[in-house]
């Protein structure tokens, strides 16, 4: 694994600790330290990398669209990064997914005239509040000001600065409320982010406990693949910038590990059977440098199929 997806690894798991620690001492001088870092992904696009998940920005004519926005204390610095891209501030918001590293700052985005466009069940998951039982995190509701105006089902086109956009709802994967947006031009994608469908380099969280599917994910990655090129830009949830050779290493590895995983559980062993029985020893070196150490990781997508 390259250096920076570690890095990124270990930058999302100091997000978690950070909702974790709630508002004490470490866990905000944790977020006073993290400066967004403007990545160029393809002519009028660019992901900002704070210490949730990337954000992708789109400037041009029509003004920015954002997709995603991260925790809710980096608000002043992401605003600061917006601005520096459009001091007009962002048309449109779309959220990939209703976690807090990807949502936190729905409400200061939309104060700043922004659209927040999601799946209808990010703005019913933000509303009611849950949680995260891999964490222990309970999330409550989101205030009215951070939830979605605009809600899709299964797909969704927007128009804008030149592109046309398709959101595209795959059936439940990282979450019950996951969407993949498709940036096309001359019906050929430039540019996809996946949302957390898509950890480039490590382990990928899956959050069954909010209708999450380990065999969902493997199914959102192959049908993303079916949709690109080799030249389509991809932004992951969570990790640097890819190719779809990248995306298909990572769903080739998904669908292994799965299916060693569900193989095991379906002979009737527990989660800590399969643990013992180490089924991804052959994935740790290149797969397991994130966040996630591979014990916790099967026991993840074991609670996930």
């Amino acid at each position: 694994m390259n250096t920076q997806t570690g890095f990124r690894g270990r930058q999302w798991l100091h997000g978690i600790l950070f909702l974790l620690a709630g508002s004490s001492v470490s866990a905000h001088q944790h977020l006073s330290d993290v400066e967004f870092k403007e990545v160029p992904a393809i002519d009028g696009i660019v992901m900002l990398q704070g210490s949730g998940g990337n954000i992708a920005v789109s400037t041009g004519k029509d003004g920015l669209l954002v997709i995603d926005d991260d925790y809710q204390d980096l608000g002043e610095k992401l605003t600061a990064s917006l601005n520096k891209l459009d001091d007009k501030g962002p048309r449109f918001l779309l959220n990939t997914h209703w976690h807090a590293d990807h949502t936190g700052n729905n409400e200061t985005l939309a104060g700043d005239g922004a659209i927040i466009v999601a799946h209808d069940n990010v703005r019913k998951r933000l509303q009611q509040g849950g949680e995260v039982k891999a964490f222990n995190m309970v999330i409550p509701p989101a205030n009215p000001e951070a939830l979605p105006v605009a809600t899709y089902d299964e797909s969704m086109k927007l128009y804008w600065n030149g592109w046309r956009l398709e959101l595209i709802h795959p059936a439940s994967a990282h979450t019950d409320g996951d969407t993949v947006v498709y940036f096309y031009q001359d019906d050929k994608v430039k540019l996809v982010h996946t949302g957390d469908l898509f950890f480039n380099g490590f382990y990928p969280f899956l959050d069954s406990g909010s209708g999450g599917s380990a065999k969902g994910m493997v199914k959102g990655a192959a049908d993303i693949l079916a949709r690109i090129d080799d030249d389509t830009v991809i932004i992951p949830g969570h990790g640097p910038l890819a190719s779809k050779s990248d995306l298909q290493a990572y769903h080739d590895f998904m669908k292994a590990a799965v299916s060693k995983i569900d193989s095991l559980k379906s002979q009737g062993k527990s989660a800590d059977e399969v643990v013992a029985a180490k089924p991804l020893t052959e994935f740790e070196a290149e797969w397991g440098d994130g966040f996630l150490k591979t014990d916790q990781w099967v026991r993840i997508v074991y609670s996930a199929l």
